[in-house]
C-alpha cells in the first residue's frame, strides 16, 4: 500500500501542476481529529475546547451563508442547463480565473495548508471525489465531518479529485473585480470542476457548495438530488421529508423507532436513496438534552461548535445565548447519532412527506396528494414566517422556496419535479402534505398544531393506517383530507371545522393563501405541464 509520505507527495505534485501551489509548502493531508484539534488550538485565535470535548471555533465576520455573493461560471459545457436568474448569477470565466489566482496566491502565503480528500455520496456508483484545500484546521475538520471519510485503501487509491474547493476565506475578494458585489465571493466552475471561496470563513459555504455541485451533476447523470431528510423503518420502508426551516423536518424525521439515513441532502438513484453527506450540521440555538438528546450527545470529541457562547472557566456552552448569532451550529459525523443507518443508503421511498408551517391556519394537518399535486407543492415549497411589526401586531408572511431548497438549485425547478414524479410513479410512492403550523385560526388567534398530533399523523402514514381512511375533498385547494386519523381529534383534521372565527373570515383567508400560491407559481408555469398547473388552488 502507498505510504503516507508518498500520498502527500502525489497531492503536492497535483496541486503544483493544477493550481500553482508552492512545492515548499507544508501540506497536511487528511489529518486525524486529534491532529486537527492540536493545530486549531495552537494556531487559530478564538478556538477553545468545550467541556464535552467539542472544538469551539469562530467563523469570523460572517455567521451564515452569503447567497448574494454566490456565482456560477457561464461556460459552454453547462450554460444551457443552468437556471439563470436570482439564484444562479453569471460569472465570466476570466473573472473566475482572477479570483482563483487571488485565492491560490493567498494560500501560497500560508505556512501550512490542509488538504482533505473525501467523498460526496454514499452510493459507490454515484459518489464524487472531493478535494478541499484550505488554510484553517477548523475548515479541514468541518469538512472531514461533513464529507464521507475514505478508508486507508480508498485514500491510497484516491487519484485525482472530481471537484476541488480552494477555500481562501480569510482573504477578501477585490470589490473592483467585474461583477463583485462585496469582498465575499463564492463561485463554482463546472467546466474546471472547481469552487473558489474568498472573503468568508463560514464553513457552511463548503457544505452547501458541495450540495450545489451534486444538484447539478446528479440530475445530469439521471439521479435525482433532493434537499430532504430520510429515515427507514424496521421493515426497510423509506420516507423522505421535505421542509423549510421551522417546519419540523429535523424533529419529525428523528424517530426512535426508525433509522436515520440522513438529515439534509439525499439522492434517489435506480437503486434507491443515498445520503450525500457523512455528517450532520445541526442548529444549536436553545438545544437541550431533554428536547433533542441525540444531537446534544453528538457534541463531543470530534465535533465542531461554531460561534457559541461558553463559560470562561468551565467551558460549558450556553445554547440559549444568541449574542454572537442565532445561527449557532455544530458539525459532527453521522455515526455520532445512535440510530443512524450505516452505510447511509436505503431502498426506494414508500412515502414522500412535504412539510409546511402554515401561519394562515387554513391548510389541513394532513392531505394525501396525487402525482400532479405532489409536483405542484414540491415546486412551490411553501411555508410561512411570522413577521413582527412596530406595534407588536404579527401577520403571517408567505415564503416560497422552489423544491424546498431554492438557493441550491442549478437546473430549473421543473427538472427536479419531473424526475420526482417519474420516480414516484415507478416505485408507487405515496405523497403527503403535512401542516405543522396553525389550526383554528391564523397565527395569534389559532393554536400551533400539537407536536403529538403531527407525530401521530406520521405514525399513521408509516403503519399504513392513514392510507386506508375515508377522504373528503378540501375546496379551493382540491386536497384530499382524511375524515379520521388514529390519535388525532376529528375536528383538528379539517381546517374549516377547527376554525374559531366567522365563516367569512375563513373563506377570505383561504382565498388569500390560494392567491399567493397561484401568483408564486407564475414563475414556473412556462415550463410546467397543464396538469401540474391545474393541480394548484382555484381562485
Amino acid at each position: 500500500m502507498t505510504s503516507i509520505a508518498e500520498t502527500v507527495q502525489t497531492v503536492q505534485e497535483q496541486l503544483h501542476q493544477e493550481a500553482g501551489i508552492d512545492f515548499t509548502k507544508e501540506i497536511k493531508h487528511n489529518l486525524s481529529v486529534a491532529q486537527l484539534y492540536e493545530d486549531a488550538l495552537k494556531n487559530e485565535p478564538g478556538t477553545f475546547l468545550s467541556s464535552a470535548g467539542a472544538l469551539i471555533t469562530s467563523s469570523g465576520a460572517k455567521k451564515g451563508r452569503s447567497p448574494r455573493d454566490k456565482r456560477i461560471v457561464e461556460e459552454e459545457t453547462s450554460a444551457r442547463n443552468v437556471w439563470w436568474g436570482p439564484v444562479n448569477t453569471k460569472m465570466s470565466e476570466s473573472v473566475f480565473m482572477v479570483n482563483r489566482e487571488r485565492a491560490v496566491d493567498y494560500l501560497n502565503t500560508r505556512e501550512r495548508l490542509y488538504v482533505l480528500d473525501a467523498f460526496a455520496g454514499w452510493d459507490t456508483k454515484n459518489r464524487i471525489k472531493v478535494r478541499v484545500v484550505c488554510a484553517r484546521a477548523y475548515h479541514a475538520l468541518f469538512m472531514r465531518n461533513m464529507l464521507i471519510r475514505p478508508t486507508e485503501e480508498e485514500l491510497a487509491n484516491f487519484g485525482s479529485p472530481d471537484f476541488t474547493i480552494f477555500n481562501a476565506g480569510q482573504f477578501p475578494a477585490n470589490r473592483y473585480t467585474t461583477g463583485m458585489t462585496s469582498t465575499t465571493s463564492v463561485s463554482i466552475n463546472f467546466k474546471r470542476r472547481e469552487m473558489v471561496i474568498l472573503g468568508t470563513q463560514y464553513a457552511g459555504e463548503m457544505k452547501k457548495g458541495v450540495f450545489t455541485i451534486m444538484h447539478y451533476l446528479m440530475p445530469k447523470a439521471g439521479v435525482l438530488s433532493l434537499h430532504s431528510s430520510a429515515n427507514e423503518g424496521p421493515d426497510g420502508d423509506v420516507s423522505l421529508f421535505f421542509g423549510l426551516s421551522g417546519t419540523g423536518k429535523t424533529t419529525l424525521s428523528a424517530d426512535p423507532h426508525r433509522y436515520l439515513i440522513g438529515d439534509d441532502e439525499h439522492c434517489w438513484s435506480d437503486d434507491g436513496i443515498f445520503n450525500i453527506e457523512g455528517g450532520c450540521y445541526a442548529k444549536c440555538i436553545d438545544l437541550s438534552a431533554e428536547k433533542e438528546p441525540e444531537i446534544f450527545n453528538a457534541i463531543r470529541f470530534g465535533s465542531v461548535l461554531e460561534n457559541v457562547v461558553f463559560h470562561p472557566q468551565t467551558r460549558l456552552v450556553d445554547y440559549t445565548d444568541k449574542s454572537i448569532t442565532e445561527n449557532t451550529r455544530c458539525a459532527y459525523p453521522i455515526e455520532y447519532i445512535p440510530n443512524a443507518k450505516l452505510p447511509c443508503v436505503g431502498g426506494h421511498p414508500k412515502n414522500i412527506i412535504l412539510l409546511t408551517c402554515d401561519a394562515f391556519g387554513v391548510l389541513p394537518p394532513v392531505a394525501k396528494l396525487d402525482q400532479n399535486q405532489a409536483m405542484y407543492h414540491f415546486i412551490s415549497g411553501y411555508t410561512a414566517k411570522i413577521a413582527g411589526t412596530e406595534e407588536g401586531v404579527t401577520e403571517p408572511e408567505a415564503t416560497f422556496s422552489a423544491c424546498f431548497g431554492q438557493p441550491f438549485l442549478v437546473w430549473h425547478p421543473t427538472k427536479y419535479a419531473n424526475m420526482l414524479a417519474e420516480k414516484m410513479s415507478q416505485h408507487k410512492a405515496d405523497a403527503w402534505l403535512i401542516n405543522t403550523g396553525w389550526n383554528g385560526g391564523k397565527y395569534g388567534v389559532g393554536k400551533r398544531i400539537a407536536l403529538k398530533y403531527s407525530r401521530a399523523i406520521i405514525d399513521a402514514i408509516h403503519s399504513g393506517e392513514l392510507a386506508k381512511q375515508e377522504y373528503e375533498e378540501y375546496p379551493v385547494f382540491g386536497l384530499q383530507i382524511p375524515k379520521k386519523c388514529p390519535n388525532v381529534p376529528d375536528n383538528v383534521l379539517h381546517p374549516k371545522k377547527a376554525w374559531t372565527g366567522s365563516a367569512a373570515e375563513f373563506d377570505s383567508m383561504v382565498q388569500k393563501l390560494a392567491k399567493l400560491f397561484v401568483d408564486n407559481f407564475k414563475l414556473y408555469q412556462d415550463q410546467a405541464s397543464a396538469a401540474v398547473i391545474n393541480a394548484g388552488p382555484k381562485v
